[in-house]
C-alpha cells in the first residue's frame, strides 16, 4: 500500500468517524425533542384537565363531568363545563400557542429575543384596532374585534418598518421604533375611553389587562381555524426560515427569495399575535417567553415548532393559577403572565447590556 492509498484511507475513516458521530448526535437530539414534545403535552392536557374540573366540579356531580365535557349532558353540568369550563380552557390553550408562535417566529427572523409582537407594538396596534370595535360597536365584537385587531396589527407593521428603515432594518433600531410606537398606540386607545360609553368600558378594561373569562364556542373556533391556518403557513416557511439563519446573503445565494420570506413571515406573526389578541385581548410577556424557553429545551434549530406548545402551557398554567391560587385568584389571566415576564424582560435587558446572548 503507497504513502497515498493510506492517506485516503485515513481520511476516508476520519469522515466516517465524523459522520458516525453527527448521526448519533442527531438522533440523540431526536429523542430529546420527542421526550420534551411529550412531557409537555401530558403537561397541557393535565392543566386543561385542572382547569375545568376546578371551576366545574364542586357544583357538578362528577360522574357527568366527562359527559357534560363532550356536550351530552344538559341542565347545570351543561351550562359549568361546557358552556363555561371547556371554551375557557380551550381558549387559554389555543391563545397560548398563537401568543407563542407569533413570538418564534419573529425572534428568529430578526434574531433578537426582544423583538416580539408585545415589545414591537404589534400588540398594541392590534389592542387599538379591537378597542374600537369593544368601544363603538359591542354587538359586533365576536366577528369584529378579531378582524380589527389584525388590520391595526398590519398597520404597525407597516409603519414600524418605516420608521426603522435606514438602507436596512437594525433590530435595535426596530425594537425602540415599536416601543414608541406601542406608546402612541396606547395613548390612543386611552382617548377611547375618554369619548366611549361608560358600559363598555368595563368590558374594555378586563380584556385589555387580557382575560379568558368571557370566551366562548365561537371564539374558541376562531382561534382554532386559526391556529391550524398559522401552523400550516409556519410549516411553508420553515425551510426558506432556516436559511435565513445563516445570514440574507447566503440565504440569497442559497435560492431563498430573504425579502418575500421576511414580509411573509412578519405578517403571518403579526396575524397570529392579533387574532389571539382579538378574541382574549393582549395577554402579555408569553409571545416574549415561549421562543427562549423553547431554545433552551430543544436548541434553537427546533425551537420554531415547539413554541406553540410552551406558549399553551404557559397560558393555561397562569389561568388555572389566576382562578385558584392563594391570595391571588380571581384575577385575570394577563395579570399572572406580566408578573412572570415583566422580570424575565429586566433581565433580558440587562443580560444584552452586558454583552452576553441569553
Amino acid at each position: 500500500m503507497t504513502v497515498l492509498d493510506t492517506r485516503v484511507q485515513a481520511d476516508t475513516t476520519a469522515r466516517d468517524t465524523v459522520m458516525a458521530r453527527l448521526r448519533a448526535a442527531r438522533r440523540a437530539h431526536n429523542r430529546t425533542t420527542g421526550a420534551v414534545t411529550v412531557v409537555l403535552t401530558l403537561l397541557l392536557l393535565a392543566l386543561t384537565a385542572a382547569s375545568v374540573l376546578l371551576g366545574g366540579i364542586g357544583q357538578v356531580d362528577p360522574a357527568d363531568v366527562l359527559p357534560a365535557a363532550l356536550g351530552l349532558r344538559d341542565g347545570l353540568a351543561d351550562y359549568m363545563i361546557f358552556q363555561l369550563r371547556m371554551p375557557r380552557a380551550l381558549a387559554s390553550v389555543l391563545s397560548g400557542a398563537l401568543f407563542g408562535l407569533a413570538g418564534a417566529l419573529y425572534q428568529r427572523l430578526i434574531r433578537n429575543p426582544l423583538a416580539t409582537p408585545d415589545i414591537v407594538g404589534i400588540s398594541a396596534g392590534a389592542s387599538a384596532g379591537a378597542a374600537v370595535v369593544i368601544l363603538f360597536a359591542p354587538a359586533a365584537f365576536v366577528v369584529g374585534a378579531p378582524v380589527a385587531a389584525i388590520a391595526g396589527s398590519f398597520v404597525l407593521v407597516a409603519a414600524v418598518h418605516v420608521f426603522s428603515w435606514r438602507g436596512g432594518v437594525d433590530t435595535y433600531r426596530l425594537v425602540l421604533v415599536g416601543i414608541g410606537l406601542s406608546a402612541v398606540c396606547t395613548a390612543c386607545t386611552n382617548y377611547l375611553f375618554t369619548v366611549a360609553d361608560q358600559s363598555s368600558i368595563a368590558i374594555a378594561m378586563r380584556w385589555l389587562i387580557g382575560s379568558t373569562s368571557g370566551a366562548d364556542w365561537t371564539g374558541v373556533t376562531t382561534l382554532a381555524a386559526g391556529l391550524v391556518l398559522c401552523l400550516l403557513c409556519t410549516a411553508l416557511l420553515y425551510r426558506p426560515l432556516s436559511g435565513m439563519a445563516l445570514g440574507d446573503h447566503l440565504a440569497t445565494s442559497l435560492g431563498t427569495r430573504v425579502t418575500a420570506v421576511r414580509v411573509a413571515a412578519l405578517l403571518l406573526g403579526a396575524a397570529a399575535a392579533a387574532l389571539a389578541t382579538g378574541v382574549v385581548g393582549p395577554i402579555g410577556f408569553v409571545s416574549l417567553v415561549s421562543g427562549p424557553i423553547a431554545v433552551r429545551l430543544v436548541g434553537a434549530d427546533r425551537a420554531l415548532p415547539l413554541a406553540p406548545l410552551v406558549g399553551a402551557v404557559i397560558v393555561i398554567g397562569s389561568d388555572v393559577l389566576a382562578q385558584n391560587a392563594p391570595l391571588v385568584s380571581p384575577v385575570p389571566t394577563g395579570v399572572l403572565t406580566a408578573l412572570l415576564g415583566a422580570p424575565y424582560f429586566v433581565w433580558l435587558i440587562l443580560r444584552r447590556r452586558q454583552g452576553v446572548t441569553p
